[in-house]
């Protein structure tokens, strides 16, 4: 299934990545050496609260009026602010929310085009602007990344640009960032990462030099994510956590992920679940699905989180759907305020989502994904 070694792949990586406890306070000397004078933090509330963590000397505007699934109002808040104060450096520093704001206010203000004109792949025109990545959880790989999500709030689609333009120039990943997380946010977002890598691994889109971040990222998920989750405070394995959402980052670049993503994306744009979450509810039941497509690679991944390798896909869901329940994940839409009367309606758009679900090893139909909602209910 995967692609040869000789099929072109464009691999992108931000021009330098920071790693390790406490690398955040470098972020104000590496303005300094650029001679940057003035930039727009973009951060949720409690991340705010503590932008004097990355120690910058310059004129800082921080910008904090977004919600956790942002819309397109959010944005044209976020693009008017920095119209407004004309900053050479754009600061994400927070979950994927906040960084995917940042790209796209690092590469709209004071450009010809609008959100509208840049929807889909390789549309910005360039970027006049710096752009730093601080991530403050561990599951989206946002920070490594090229693609920005924003919610339409008329269709409540999930519209999506890609460009090179809007890969960091720095990205400091900080593992202490995430120590204040609380257990459920850190695991939600944990098999956030997980389906990062396991949907790259699985894809059509599949490639080898994508497989080794793969793989590594499932393995770290499988040895570090129990342990976390029983103890916040640890700090190896908060690094191993920030380590495997590095890497699934990397994945979503070249190949991006599939079905899973399809299928959950419903949950935060009609019902503000949040993206980890959603993903952590809606994964088993879609690695099972494609089993039969990929039963080999079924088997490594759950082998590389430290599960009996299965690829018959009743055992494969049991084995899955049990790691996440004793993880602590809501494993029931219901639970999560999803009414069944909008199980049709959620399924009529996540089969439209076509650039993810046309990665999937397995091709997922309307009803299929109808007929996980209510398994899932």
């Amino acid at each position: 299934m995967t692609a040869s070694l000789s099929q072109p792949i464009d691999l992108v990586r931000p021009k330098q990545i920071l790693f390790g406890s406490g690398v955040a306070t470098r972020v104000g000397p590496w303005v300094g050496h650029r001679d940057l004078k003035k930039a727009v933090v973009v951060a949720d509330t409690f991340n705010a609260a503590r932008v004097d963590v990355l120690r910058l000397a310059c004129e800082t505007i921080v910008f904090d009026s977004f919600r956790p699934e942002p819309d397109a109002s959010d944005l044209d808040r976020l693009l008017a602010a920095v119209e407004d104060a004309n900053p050479d450096l754009i600061i994400g520093f927070g979950g994927g929310s906040a960084m995917d704001l940042a790209k796209l206010a690092a590469v709209l203000p004071g450009s010809d085009q609008h959100f509208m004109d840049v929807i889909g792949p390789d549309k910005v025109h360039g970027r006049s602007r710096a752009l730093v990545q601080v991530p403050t959880t561990a599951g989206t790989g946002s920070e490594a990344g090229t693609r920005a999500l924003v919610t339409d709030p008329k269709t409540l689609a999930k519209l999506a640009v890609q460009s090179d333009h809007m890969l960091a120039d720095l990205a400091a990943v900080d593992p202490d960032l995430t120590l204040s997380v609380p257990r459920a946010i850190t695991v939600a977002t944990g098999v956030d990462a997980l389906a990062h890598c396991v949907e790259a691994y699985t894809s059509k889109k599949a490639h080898p030099t994508i497989d080794l971040y793969a793989l590594e990222g499932i393995r770290l998920v499988g040895r570090w994510l129990p342990r976390v989750a029983e103890n916040g405070g640890d700090r190896d394995a908060r690094a191993g956590m920030a380590l495997a959402s590095l890497y699934g980052g990397f994945c979503l670049g070249p190949v991006n992920t599939a079905g899973g993503h399809a299928v959950a994306y419903p949950l935060g744009s009609r019902h503000h679940i949040p993206h980890g979450a959603a993903n952590a509810l809606i994964f088993p039941h879609v690695l099972a699905f494609n089993a039969p497509a990929v039963p080999e690679r079924t088997a490594t991944i759950l082998g590389a989180l430290g599960l009996a390798a299965q690829s018959d896909p009743v055992s494969v869901f049991a084995v899955a759907h049990k790691w996440c329940v004793d993880l602590g994940c809501e494993m029931r839409l219901s639970a999560l305020g999803v009414p069944a009367d909008d199980l049709p309606t959620m399924a009529d758009e996540a089969h439209a989502i076509r650039r993810l679900l046309d990665n999937n090893p397995r091709d997922l139909t309307r009803d299929d994904i109808l007929a996980i909602y209510r398994a899932a209910a």
